[in-house]
């Protein structure tokens, strides 16, 4: 249970970059709440490795720019967050339990995000996965730690444009509305590990990260089964696109 007495007594961080950070890592916390005994102080706040299922609860924390949600059980997205958090710029999301596309569209309304991870979500597996995302959500310049190509943004636009992209669109959000969060997902998800030849690779890679977000992105790479050093070289197909961003992290700047 997220208490005011756990969020007075859990460790705080500092970071040149980042700010004030609240570390909430690994409490077996269900729900998302009593965040006004944080009495707005924090840049980033880390629940990861909790049982949290809803991401809402959430009073009006201006300062709040980072959120690291990974390997927590959520399945749903609480609407309105922007009211809440006007300043989020980065959420990750990496192993969590998010099966529909159309779960993802309360973060339409928070203009202020830029950087998002879904990774090791069932929702990575549907159809167009990428493309409903750069269309319901543009303001996200990296999705995944990988920036939005400007070829898909078009191929984005054009899927989902005119009266047949809108149909599309909606048979997508009415998915998710009659989708039972409790419906086939695990009781306890295992969290996956490096193998022991890749913990040097990731130990030398996490020494390098400057920032508790580029930290995480490279935990996430390894979950996804990428190890930092060994990323996949774009193909054939991908030379010559021009890109809005290349794969990156906040960095700050």
């Amino acid at each position: 249970e997220l208490t005011a007495e756990l969020i007075e007594q859990a460790a705080q961080y500092t970071n040149a970059v980042r700010g004030g950070g609240l570390d909430l890592r690994g409490y077996k916390i269900p729900v998302i709440e009593n965040l006004g005994a944080t009495l707005d102080q924090f840049d980033a706040i880390d629940f990861s490795d909790n049982e949290i299922r809803k991401l809402d609860g959430f009073p009006l924390l201006r300062r709040l720019k980072t959120l690291l949600m990974n390997n927590n059980r959520i399945c749903r997205i609480g609407e309105n967050l922007e009211q809440a958090l006007p300043s989020l710029t980065e959420l990750i999301l990496t192993n969590n339990n998010i099966a529909e596309l159309g779960e993802l569209d309360p973060l339409s309304t928070i203009k202020s995000l830029t950087y998002l991870s879904v990774l090791r979500n069932p929702v990575t597996n549907k159809k167009h996965y990428r493309l409903y995302l750069i269309h319901k959500v543009p303001q996200v310049r990296v999705l995944d730690f990988r920036g939005g190509k400007l070829k898909e943004r078009q191929e984005a636009e054009k899927m989902f444009k005119g009266k047949r992209g809108a149909q599309l669109a909606k048979d997508i959000a009415r998915r998710a509305k009659t989708f039972n969060p409790g419906a086939g997902l695990p009781m306890d998800k295992k969290k996956s590990g490096p193998s022991p030849g890749d913990v040097e690779a990731i130990k030398a890679a996490i020494a390098g990260g400057a920032t508790l977000a580029e930290v995480e992105r490279l935990k996430g790479l390894l979950q996804a089964g990428q190890i930092p050093g060994r990323e996949r070289k774009p193909g054939p197909s991908e030379d010559g696109e021009e890109e809005m961003e290349e794969d990156a992290v906040p960095n700050g700047s």
